[in-house]
């Protein structure tokens, strides 16, 4: 009796996903129709002209034949390109963001998540923050116009085996998606976290079913981390050439490795004024404090001093992105966003041109930043355009797979199928 009742309630939420998909070719008053544009839908098939349905906040299908439900509204978007929204593996909401005027903790949060979908970037993987973003990730149901977010809780740092241990088992006693910790002396100015810490995280996540994703700098320090069983390297390899051996470890356990070559960038890029102070695409949204906060001349000095070693960082995780794309390891796309001058939304865009600097094309960054980001997450309802997933998708001005700077002509964001403000 038990299996029956549980196949039954599996049976009537396949029904229930299935449902929105009569409508193609039938009737619906509920259906959305959007014609006439290039779309790319993020499986990795070439992009095709024609017909997105959406209905209760879900895809019902996308192709070049596609003809709206009869009741549907039609939306043309002729000349324009649509693709999945973009999905950020490692990025960090905390409600820093938010407008002054907000003083609750969570709603500060959900503002964060707000600004990161007015650029485009749908879902959002947070890892390092405090209870209030575990507590806006309603933000995943389909009736918001915010990112949707998954988050770690905060950054296990502890160096007793025992106390680190404890920290695992409290976050995920709080219910977080993943959990994060920090392998990285900072060039030898600190103390790593020592590995039997590390160990014992990483052992707590198993236990719980949850995977441990790892900021790291050092080659030596990754492999160590794909043996102990990290879900997650959360940053590039900055020190020297990736080799066969990290390859062959990175292949057989299925770990994705974020690049997040921006945060790079961040660490020296302020020391003269950059130039997408000008864009007036990161203007739109840009924080005035944060803004502010890039000119103070304690921040400068600090920028002007590490400017050398962040350039020979970014350029070696440049390097290692490409050989490793070449070799096939799924590459997750990420930022590290959300740290004071590291704006969220903005960045991003930053970082699939940085990207394609480093030699991936256009659509590979893409896929990065879609389906391979949704993979790394386990966000499955998200990442492609394909029937039964979510309605999270872009309206560019532009295509994307000519020139990914086509990203900023972003025209229209919709999550769930809702338009974002």
């Amino acid at each position: 009796m038990t299996r029956y009742r549980l196949c039954s309630r599996r049976l009537a939420h396949l029904l229930a996903l299935l449902a929105p998909l009569a409508a193609c070719g039938g009737e619906s008053t509920t259906a959305v129709a959007y014609t006439g544009a290039t779309i790319w839908d993020g499986t990795g098939a070439p992009a095709f002209t024609g017909t997105l349905v959406v209905d209760s906040g879900r895809i019902v299908a996308a192709g070049a034949d596609v003809e709206p439900p009869r009741g549907a509204t039609v939306v043309s978007l002729e000349g324009k390109h649509v693709i999945p929204g973009l999905i950020d593996a490692h990025a960090h909401v905390t409600g820093a963001w938010a407008p002054d005027g907000v003083i609750d903790p969570v709603a500060r949060v959900r503002e964060d998540l707000l600004l990161f979908a007015r650029y485009g970037v749908t879902t959002v993987n947070s890892l390092g923050e405090e209870r209030p973003t575990l507590e806006a990730r309603d933000t995943r149901s389909d009736s918001s116009s915010h990112a949707r977010v998954f988050a770690s809780g905060p950054v296990v740092a502890d160096a007793d085996p025992a106390a680190a241990r404890a920290t695992a088992l409290a976050n995920a006693d709080a219910g977080v998606d993943w959990l994060k910790l920090r392998v990285d002396d900072n060039l030898g100015t600190t103390e790593k976290m020592p590995w039997e810490a590390v160990a014992a995280v990483i052992e707590a996540g198993r236990e719980r079913g949850l995977r441990v994703a790892t900021h790291l700098f050092y080659l030596a320090d990754a492999k160590r981390l794909l043996d102990l069983g990290t879900g997650m390297l959360a940053h590039s390899v900055r020190d020297e050439d990736v080799d066969d051996e990290l390859i062959q470890k990175l292949r057989a356990s299925g770990v994705c490795y974020v690049p997040t070559l921006v945060r790079d960038v961040s660490t020296f890029v302020y020391a003269e004024r950059p130039e997408w102070f000008d864009d007036p695409f990161f203007l739109a949204h840009a924080h005035p404090g944060q803004l502010a906060g890039t000119t103070d001349p304690a921040f400068l000095a600090g920028q002007r001093g590490a400017e050398a070693a962040s350039r020979r960082a970014l350029a070696q995780a440049q390097r290692n992105l490409k050989t490793l794309s070449d070799a096939g390891i799924p590459i997750a796309f990420g930022t590290d966003a959300g740290p004071a001058a590291r704006f969220p939304g903005y960045f991003e865009h930053l970082e699939l041109q940085l990207m394609v600097d480093a030699g991936l094309t256009p659509e590979q960054a893409l896929l990065s930043a879609t389906s391979v980001a949704a993979d790394c997450i386990g966000a499955a309802e998200v990442g492609t355009l394909e029937p039964g997933k979510r309605a999270d998708f872009l309206v560019l001005g532009g295509d994307p797979l000519s020139d990914v700077r086509a990203t900023r002509q972003l025209e229209q964001v919709f999550i769930g199928g809702n338009r974002v403000p």
